[in-house]
């Protein structure tokens, strides 16, 4: 695979034009971050604001991530990329535009929506690419894209410099931001044109009914509900910043109803997840004769277990979602601890997304290539916690250089761990690709907001042994639970491909 990457043909041409997608959208995704300072001079905006304000542009990629899956599943991936990338321009304009507090929560909330487009992206690279050289392929396509973080904060302000030699004004963040937004929309138009969803010849995978998970067993069917309703619940847990004394963004009668409309949603959610599964789990009336009686048993060959989906939301969670926390937290952490100034601090803390150019793909590249899944994801994730836990007895009294090299072994066992579980994830299930690295990645954002929750009332060091605790507690449960996938993806198609690519 190595030696015809840069090919730029046939399913190599289709995984470039998609990490370059999945750049974009971490591009805008991002994109205010490299202002916050900036922008919180010019609005007048305090520190907790500007916490609040990143944990909005996390809260509804959780969200977003689910529903996404759904659509691509039924769609197909380049046209739900296609209508995402368009929409990137929305929240950009309504950044550019914002006046005050309440209007970049808004725009926040809206941009955090771009999150869900490596969900989209998983599912088109795991139709291209055969099993055995999935967790690469899906490293590239992940560590590349990740890659549009570490864009965003470099090349954001380079271009919000030359907007105001342009236009003969300050710093001019506004244009910036709605040029992004510009850009990744004509992309949008780009990628619907130049890209297609199978290999030729290949047809479309598609779950038999749309609404929920298709699950294959009862069991199964309770703990995806499980998984469903934590999801919400990380939701609500999202109120409590809005509604501190010092933001007053949401007033008590507000957080109640917005916990209520969670609580009817994890109903209807329920509901069509039931129905999607009914004749695995049987009717739930009790009152009815067929009251839990299932009318359809799967062959053991057709089964998969839901806990497998669970322990990489888990991995996922620990992976990606330190390093959501970590990218917020590390350039201050950095001038804080060892006395640097805001721009050294900067530098130094961009080598950790920049990592993500290797790292990611080197991870997946181990998990097709040791012979076990299960035991590279395990053994990556104990290096997460072990260095986790370095990083929190580092203090303002430890060399400068031995903490840099501390947190770049600990970004290379969290990127490397994130491109393991999505070498992984496409081998469960092809028809619910989609659905279940919705799952995975929604959890991976759970973690973000969880952990930058737990940064909100503590210190970095409380942090840094939080998820390092987390880390092994997820390590000791993939020891135990989890299990080798099937290779399931077919080669067929692949061998076509190779075929005509030769030829020419």
């Amino acid at each position: 695979m190595m030696r015809t990457l840069f090919s730029f043909r046939d399913r190599y041409r289709i995984l470039h034009l998609t990490w370059f997608a999945f750049f974009l959208s971490f591009v805008v995704w991002f994109s205010f971050a490299p202002f916050a300072t900036t922008i919180g001079r010019e609005l007048d905006l305090t520190a907790p604001q500007l916490k609040v304000l990143a944990i909005c542009n996390l809260a509804l990629t959780i969200p977003a991530r689910i529903i996404v899956g759904m659509v691509l599943d039924r769609y197909g991936p380049r046209l739900t990329f296609s209508i995402l990338l368009a929409f990137a321009l929305v929240p950009c304009l309504l950044t550019a535009t914002a006046q005050d507090f309440n209007q970049l929560v808004w725009s926040s909330l809206t941009n955090s929506i771009l999150g869900a487009g490596f969900v989209v992206g998983v599912r088109m690279v795991a139709e291209w690419f055969p099993a055995q050289e999935m967790g690469l392929a899906q490293g590239i396509y992940g560590g590349w894209g990740n890659f549009g973080a570490a864009a965003a904060q470099g090349c954001l302000p380079i271009l919000a410099v030359v907007s105001a030699y342009v236009t003969g004004g300050t710093l001019n963040w506004r244009m910036a931001i709605a040029l992004v937004g510009v850009v990744t929309t004509v992309y949008g138009i780009i990628y619907y044109r130049c890209t297609q969803d199978t290999p030729p010849g290949e047809v479309y995978q598609r779950p038999q009914r749309h609404g929920g998970l298709e699950v294959t067993s009862d069991r199964s069917f309770w703990a995806s509900s499980l998984l469903d309703l934590g999801l919400l619940v990380s939701l609500g847990l999202l109120t409590y910043p809005l509604a501190q004394n010092n933001i007053h963004f949401l007033n008590a009668v507000q957080v109640a109803l917005i916990w209520g409309f969670l609580g009817l949603l994890a109903v209807v959610q329920f509901y069509k997840s039931w129905q999607v599964n009914r004749e695995v789990v049987g009717s739930l009336n009790p009152f009815s004769p067929a009251f839990l009686q299932k009318s359809q048993h799967y062959p053991p060959k057709e089964r998969y277990q839901l806990r497998q989906i669970a322990l990489l939301d888990f991995t996922y969670f620990t992976n990606f979602g330190s390093q959501i926390a970590v990218l917020s937290v590390l350039p201050s952490w950095f001038e804080q601890t060892f006395g640097l100034n805001a721009v050294v601090a900067s530098v130094v803390a961009a080598a950790y997304p920049v990592l993500n150019l290797v790292s990611r793909p080197s991870g997946g590249l181990i998990s097709d290539r040791s012979g076990s899944r299960k035991w590279t994801m395990t053994g990556l994730t104990i290096g997460i916690g072990i260095s986790y836990l370095l990083m929190g007895k580092l203090d303002d009294r430890s060399p400068l250089t031995v903490a840099i090299a501390v947190t770049m072994l600990c970004a290379y066992f969290v990127q490397s761990g994130a491109g393991a579980t999505f070498g992984i994830v496409p081998l469960i299930r092809r028809a619910v690709t989609g659905q279940i690295a919705g799952s995975v990645g929604a959890y991976g954002n759970v973690g973000g907001v969880i952990y930058l929750l737990i940064y909100s009332l503590s210190n970095a060091q409380t942090l840094f042994y939080s998820m390092g605790v987390t880390a092994l507690v997820c390590a000791s449960l993939c020891v135990f639970f989890l299990q080798e996938p099937a290779s399931v993806v077919s080669s067929k198609p692949f061998e076509k491909v190779a075929a005509l690519t030769n030829k020419s």
